[in-house]
């Protein structure tokens, strides 16, 4: 189109555009065009218009790129789908560019490193992309909205995902059976009931010969195991008379107050450990004669713990302080636990694994000899020196025995060394904790379980039923979420322990997650939930566990880097160890 000298051309507009072109004489050399576009939609934002203008002289133009303000629309939400990650795909248009914001089961969606949204494609109104999801689980199941909204208006669309089953966690232990028995036929039940009973015999007959040592460390660092971490293979038998005798229960059961749990084991631990031991272990024995007992420091399913003096242990001392482990009966299932338990700890030699040194097998009880640790476990001793903690001295004066910040360091500095040995090892702890270190003179910390903790610490572990019956305790305050939903355990599960242990230490021993309920608890884990910062703790610190509770395993710190980063923190400041002894 033109008018006096000039023209216009417009890229595309739609058919239904109505152009209108006035002309103004202002003065004799300017001339006053005005071009008034009416009936336009969104899909003309972009659109370019060049104005030429041209005379006997010559020719000039300009151009003009549309800038259609509208409000947002969802042009797509589509169900989930899977290349290297779950991705929610969605298309939206809007200018100015609207703002996205998720919800999941009407609740708004926060964004982390592994949900978040992705654009992948863009107009200057059209945006393509989708909701990036890394190895989603079942917490989240349910339906997504998505709402697209800018100064002039909003849109939104809901769609449904399902990315994986969820575990049962039957506290009954036979709802799941249950309802999906009643919705079968007579003899289709019969069938499955068959074949499960075959697959619970394959069962017992790998568990005879797989089992898991209970000294707190479990098996290969590569692990996915189902195994029931509340049970000893030092079997504890009552002879109460309420209770079955050992051969009605079998090998496989342990009592833990009146009820029986059977062990659930990893049938891959007895090959992987069995290849980690040296051809020429060798566990020494220790004659009865030289253990002479002094009084009980605890009891667990297994048995007892005493604090005993042993004599012509060692070349250089006549008789030493030491830890003794019995076994109260000894059947010939775990009496061969018991040694293969030995010959474990026998190769575990660190100075921040507690000390194994030998069996006494003359007679029962079955004995294993440790190392005595003065002050107990760490857990006890980070209550006992607490902001409001005093030592009392001649029964009159009394000091402060607070832990400073130097000293936890220190502390968790070698529970860290002890971490990166174990690692090294190819072993996974699997229940690391405060509970399960030991603390000797000089605030000298060591990783040991003498299978007490369940026992005297049973609010810290979950029972839970199997669906193979019976229960198992989990220790999920300190479990990653690939343990508590898969029973997945590695170093890498290990590694968050670690940083919980950091926070127990920080927090003088409290109990993480302490003011909500278990299930709170694992459903707080599994959402993404962190520990809040204690209050005493450095940045520097805090960070480091929150290296440790990334949700992708392969994010989390490497063992190695922690203990660094710990020794690098605790060089900075010395520690002073004269009130501890």
């Amino acid at each position: 189109m033109n008018s006096n000298g000039f023209s216009w051309i417009i890229n595309q507009l739609c058919p239904f555009t109505h152009l209108l072109c006035k002309h103004h004489q202002i003065e004799p050399l300017e001339v006053g065009i005005g071009l008034t576009l009416s009936d336009l939609s969104p899909d003309d934002n972009g659109r370019v218009i060049v104005c030429s203008a041209e005379n006997m002289v010559g020719q000039n133009e300009a151009t003009l790129q549309l800038d259609i303000h509208f409000a947002p629309s969802v042009q797509q939400l589509l169900e989930p789908e899977r290349d290297h990650h779950w991705c929610i795909p969605f298309s939206v248009k809007g200018n100015p560019k609207p703002d996205l914001q998720w919800y999941h089961e009407n609740l708004p969606l926060q964004e982390q490193d592994y949900i978040r949204t992705r654009i992948h494609e863009s107009t200057e109104s059209e945006y393509h992309g989708c909701l990036q999801l890394v190895n989603p689980t079942h917490i989240h199941n349910g339906v997504y909205r998505l709402v697209a909204k800018n100064q002039y208006g909003q849109d939104e669309k809901t769609v449904s995902a399902q990315f994986i089953e969820p575990p049962n966690f039957n506290h009954t232990g036979l709802g799941a059976f249950s309802s999906f028995s009643a919705a079968l036929p007579f003899w289709e039940f019969v069938g499955i009931a068959g074949i499960a009973l075959t697959g619970c015999v394959l069962m017992v007959i790998i568990l005879k010969y797989g089992r898991n040592s209970k000294f707190g460390i479990k098996g290969s660092s590569s692990v996915i195991s189902n195994d029931d971490d509340s049970a000893s293979p030092l079997h504890h038998v009552s002879n109460g008379n309420n209770t079955p005798s050992s051969s009605e229960m079998g090998p496989d059961a342990v009592i833990i107050g009146m009820t029986k749990i059977p062990v659930i084991e990893n049938p891959q631990y007895f090959r992987n450990s069995i290849s980690m031991l040296k051809s020429d272990t060798f566990v020494q024995h220790i004659k009865r004669h030289n253990i002479v007992l002094k009084r009980e420091l605890g009891e667990g399913a297994f048995g007892k713990v005493f604090l005993a003096e042993c004599y012509n242990l060692t070349p250089d001392q006549e008789k030493l302080h030491v830890a003794v482990k019995t076994l109260k009966e000894a059947n010939e299932s775990s009496r061969a636990d018991f040694y293969r338990e030995a010959e474990l700890l026998t190769n575990l030699q660190h100075e921040h694994i507690v000390t194994f040194y030998g069996v006494c097998v003359e007679s029962d009880p079955l004995i294993m000899v440790f190392e005595y640790m003065k002050h107990g476990d760490l857990n006890k001793f980070l209550r006992s020196h607490g902001p409001d903690a005093l030592l009392i001295v001649d029964g009159q004066h009394s000091i402060p025995v607070e832990l400073t910040q130097s000293q936890m360091l220190h502390i968790a500095q070698q529970i860290a060394a002890g971490m990166v040995y174990l690692a090294s090892q190819h072993f996974v702890h699997r229940d690391l904790a405060t509970r399960n270190c030991l603390v000797g003179e000089n605030l000298l910390v060591k990783i040991g379980d003498f299978g007490m903790s369940r026992d005297v610490y049973s609010t810290d572990y979950y029972r839970i039923s199997l669906q193979v019956g019976g229960h198992t305790m989990l220790p999920i305050r300190w479990m990653p979420p690939e343990s508590i939903m898969y029973r997945r355990f590695t170093t890498e599960s290990d590694v968050w322990s670690l940083g919980v242990v950091l926070w127990e230490i920080f927090t003088y021993g409290k109990q993480p997650w302490y003011q909500l309920s278990n299930n709170e608890v694992i459903e707080c884990i599994t959402q993404g939930r962190v520990l809040q910062r204690p209050r005493t703790c450095p940045k520097e610190v805090y960070d480091l566990m929150l290296g440790c509770w990334h949700r992708e395993p392969y994010m989390r710190l490497n063992i190695k880097e922690i203990y660094g980063m710990l020794q690098s923190l605790a060089k900075a400041s010395p520690v002073y160890l004269d009130i501890l002894g």
